[in-house]
């Protein structure tokens, strides 16, 4: 563009020049003519000649100019058309970047949108830090308590080990006097067994019914077993046999209905020795008549009831009358 403008004023310039030129030449042929027809003189003549001669190069300068500016003029359409297509092809690479600055701008906004987002996300996960920091601070307490707690369990393990291997030393010390053989253990077995002592009986098997009266005193066989632990006491004939030597508890108690002449009565005897009596009577009423001894007995005494001669008893499913025993301790 520069390079047109530059071209355009040189143009002017010639022109303007050439026009000067031919205005000067045209005034100074007519006061020459002027002239020469009032007073001609030799050195006019020749004066006039050369002034001529001047003009007819001047006017030859003229017509050789005249192409150069034709060739500037097509030389500057050639310009203005290379300037047209420059321009035209400039235009197209503006076009082009202006497309690129369009889509290099929406990528930017695309990265802002994902910078924000990224932002949001860092915002986020630093909470999410923050609290898994507390989390892991606690655990940590947690854990230091829990350590603690170990180290404590560890010195009581430690303290009951010692212990242990002081009682195992001490076991081990009067092992001698606590080996016990196989035959005493047994005997011990069977002392504590036979020390489990107690039953209980009442005097029918089944049903109800009446025992007595006798013109003599009988032997009272209770029948029905309530307990009967170690089994000492004999359902068949109504005897109790101690296993051990001890101090036993005996108790009898007897039921019966009233009558004018028989009374409810019975005695408890230990190998054959009356020890104490239970005795109820009334004319009309139902009664009963209850008795107990504790007794020293050795192994194999024996210890039974007996219905007193003329008395009667009654028992049923309730089991109103019974006869029981236990030990109390051994001796």
């Amino acid at each position: 563009m520069k390079t047109c403008g530059t071209l355009l004023v040189l143009l002017c310039c010639c022109w303007a020049e050439t026009q000067l030129r031919g205005e000067t030449i045209s005034e100074n042929d007519i006061t020459h003519q002027g002239h020469y027809g009032e007073s001609e003189t030799p050195h006019d003549v020749v004066m006039g000649a050369a002034q001529r001669t001047e003009a007819a190069a001047t006017a030859s300068t003229h017509q050789t100019c005249q192409p150069d500016i034709h060739t500037v003029l097509r030389d500057m359409s050639v310009l203005i058309a290379e300037q047209r297509v420059e321009l035209r092809h400039t235009r197209t690479q503006m076009e082009a970047i202006e497309t690129r600055l369009r889509a290099s701008e929406s990528k930017a906004e695309a990265m802002e949108t994902r910078l924000r987002a990224s932002e949001k996300t860092v915002v986020e996960q630093r909470v999410e830090l923050t609290h898994t920091k507390t989390q892991l601070q606690a655990m940590e307490t947690r854990l230091r308590a829990s350590e603690q707690m170990v180290e404590e369990q560890r010195a009581v393990m430690r303290e009951l080990q010692e212990k242990q291997e002081e009682q195992a030393a001490a076991v081990g010390a009067v092992g001698g006097s606590l080996n016990l053989t196989e035959s005493q253990v047994e005997e011990l077995r069977r002392e504590r067994e036979e020390r489990r002592v107690s039953f209980s009986a009442s005097l029918l098997a089944s049903g109800s019914g009446y025992a007595g009266p006798f013109a003599v005193s009988t032997h009272l066989v209770f029948r029905h077993i309530i307990t009967n632990s170690g089994s000492h006491y004999n359902p068949n004939t109504g005897v109790f046999t101690a296993p051990v030597r001890g101090v036993y508890y005996f108790v009898m108690f007897l039921h019966g209905h009233g009558h004018q002449s028989i009374p409810t009565a019975a005695s408890l005897y230990k190998n054959g020795e009356h020890v104490a009596t239970a005795y109820s009577f009334h004319p009309g009423n139902a009664l009963s008549a209850s008795n107990g001894a504790s007794l020293l007995l050795e192994v194999g005494d024996v210890v039974y009831v007996q219905l007193w001669p003329g008395g009667r008893l009654f028992d049923d499913q309730y089991n109103p009358t019974t006869f029981s025993g236990y030990l109390l301790f051994p001796m």
